[in-house]
């Protein structure tokens, strides 16, 4: 393999996933239909290729209307794939019909979409050096392991493309395997007063 086809390689593993934030003030009493409508639509979204999950956050109080679904895909272009398709437009035209105000979405790459579990409605990410500790908590012992593992080998290779395979390998890791874990085991210090009404 070419220094140009690694290139490739790790550029297209190393794209980041993109967090969409969508905040839906709903009618009163049509929550229900509401809820459904958008259990159907996750369901249609997690047969498209790079989903990569969703959470429904409901309202904070009686006095809040506002729903938030916070979904994940691999890469822009899978999330245009989906966000283009008739699959969603003909159920985001029932759940616009029902709600107070049209629908506010917001995307998010790098560093904030590794801790998707919002700590108050509306959702807001951690502080930054919450984020970059965490990070620093998983990415040190994902390096050394890499080193461990492939050290000898990897120390018979050019120094600009061995920094190129060990970058792709530990951001796969982390955006795939360590940073989801991280979050979940951190979340009560990250989102102290996040309240667990996801479903």
């Amino acid at each position: 393999m070419s220094v140009a086809e690694i290139t490739s390689t790790a550029t297209d593993q190393s794209q980041e996933p993109l967090t969409v934030v969508v905040s839906r003030r709903v009618r009163k009493g049509e929550q229900s239909e509401f809820e459904q409508l958008s259990s159907q639509m996750t369901e249609r979204a997690a047969k498209f290729p790079g989903y990569l999950g969703a959470t429904m956050f409901r309202p904070s109080s009686p006095d809040d209307p506002e729903y938030r679904i916070v979904f994940k895909f691999r890469d822009r272009e899978t999330l245009t794939a989906w966000e283009e398709s008739e699959e969603r437009a003909e159920l985001l035209e029932q759940i616009e019909s029902l709600l107070v105000q049209p629908s506010e979405r917001e995307v998010t790459s790098g560093i904030v979409t590794w801790f998707t579990l919002p700590g108050q409605n509306p959702v807001q990410p951690p502080p930054k050096w919450k984020m970059t500790l965490v990070s620093w908590l998983a990415l040190y012992p994902a390096v050394t392991l890499v080193f461990v593992l492939f050290g000898d080998l990897l120390a018979q290779i050019p120094l600009l493309v061995r920094t190129l395979l060990v970058t792709a390998v530990v951001m796969v890791l982390m955006s795939y395997v360590l940073m989801p874990r991280m979050t979940r085991w951190f979340r009560f210090w990250l989102f102290p007063d996040h309240r667990r009404n996801s479903r």
